[in-house]
């Protein structure tokens, strides 16, 4: 791939155009708002000019209600060898363009499964996509070529490629994507209207539900236009849980021994449950999860504290697995929590100790 045009510069677009960029493809960026296909340009994701002649691949990034126009409009007026779009929601765009009648073997549907809280090209990385699974949805009349475009697309992204059905994808996005995103918004809703001194009571819990609360509403409602048939059935499902939840939590208030057995079963049970679908969530590199140990070290909020931890623990020779940071309240101070391999906790507990780091058993 040489060339490649971009249309659609927010998050996804730009985050793509960056990625080539830097692998030295020549993209050309175009937006609805040549505003924003600026904003990119300054960016270093590419040029907004047009190009001269058909390009490689376009990459259509665009809301999936907009997908079909966007690409019908681009393939009528021949500008690249391949087409992909990027949209969240893959089955009905795809009938969408079918129902035009148009010549399909020159596209295959995509959908990159990384993203941010925040939209629009300010927030691109040429990294967004590192590691992340990226989905494509061909069919028997994808042209080879059109295929290998995308791969090699994934490759300069370095995203994992994973081939699905469009249906069965869009089905997989409401259980992974969409429904819990709905599910975070209506538990961050209840903050709306709480009192202050609630609200201060906020830890990591609550901050881990909510985080993806902060999507920009409009870019939302956009998807879940696309696919609310399946999002509906799984929030019935999470509706019936819930009740069943309530139940066993009023159960709990009885003075009858009998039915606060009863309840404490029936909250019991929904926790398993969490349990038994929390360990199939994928871990580190998208491999099995595994168990590790956390060394927990307390910090001042000030400059440089963080790299002085890791680069005590690279002198150490323990490799962080992950990390997570909690943030006192009211208080320039917080507590990181190193992911280790269990083996090299207590080595890590002892450098950290050695180096006057203060260590929460």
């Amino acid at each position: 791939m040489r060339t490649a045009l971009v249309i659609g510069t927010g998050l996804i677009g730009t985050s793509a155009a960056l990625a080539l960029t830097q692998r030295g493809v020549t993209v050309h960026l175009s937006d609805h708002d040549p505003e924003q296909a600026r904003t990119a340009t300054a960016l270093g994701a590419g040029t907004d000019e047009a190009p001269e002649g058909p390009v490689d691949l376009a990459i259509v990034a665009a809301p999936p209600a907009l997908v079909a126009d966007v690409l019908a409009n681009a393939m009528a007026r021949g500008a690249a060898r391949g087409y992909i779009d990027v949209a969240s929601v893959k089955g009905g765009p795809r009938r969408e363009l079918e129902a035009r009648g148009l010549d399909l073997s020159s596209y295959i549907g995509t959908h990159p499964m990384s993203g941010r809280e925040k939209s629009g090209p300010l927030a691109a990385t040429g990294d967004l996509f590192e590691g992340r699974p990226w989905v494509l949805t061909p069919t028997r009349d994808t042209d080879t070529e059109v295929l290998n475009l995308a791969l090699e697309l994934i490759s300069h992204c370095r995203a994992v490629p994973v081939v699905m059905d469009a249906d069965a994808h869009d089905r997989a996005v409401a259980l992974v994507s969409h429904m819990p995103h709905l599910v975070s918004s209506m538990v961050a809703a209840r903050l709306e209207h709480a009192e202050e001194a609630a609200v201060r009571l906020c830890g990591q819990g609550i901050r881990d539900v909510t985080r993806i609360a902060a999507s920009d509403p409009r870019m939302w409602i956009d998807i879940l236009s696309a696919n609310p048939g399946p999002v509906a059935d799984l929030l019935t499902d999470v509706a019936a849980d819930l009740e069943e939840t309530v139940r066993a939590l009023r159960a709990l208030q009885s003075s009858d021994e009998d039915k606060r057995l009863e309840g404490g079963t029936g909250i019991a049970s929904v926790l398993r449950r969490g349990n038994a679908g929390q360990v199939r969530v994928p871990g580190k590199h998208g491999s099995a999860p595994r168990a590790y140990e956390t060394v927990a070290v307390l910090i001042d909020d000030q400059p440089g504290q963080l790299a002085r931890i890791f680069a005590d623990a690279g002198v150490a020779g323990v490799n962080i697995e992950d990390v997570r940071i909690e943030h006192a309240t009211g208080q320039q101070a917080g507590l990181v929590q190193l992911m280790v391999e269990p083996k090299a906790a207590a080595v890590l507990t002892a450098a950290l100790q050695d180096r006057g780091w203060a260590i929460r058993q």
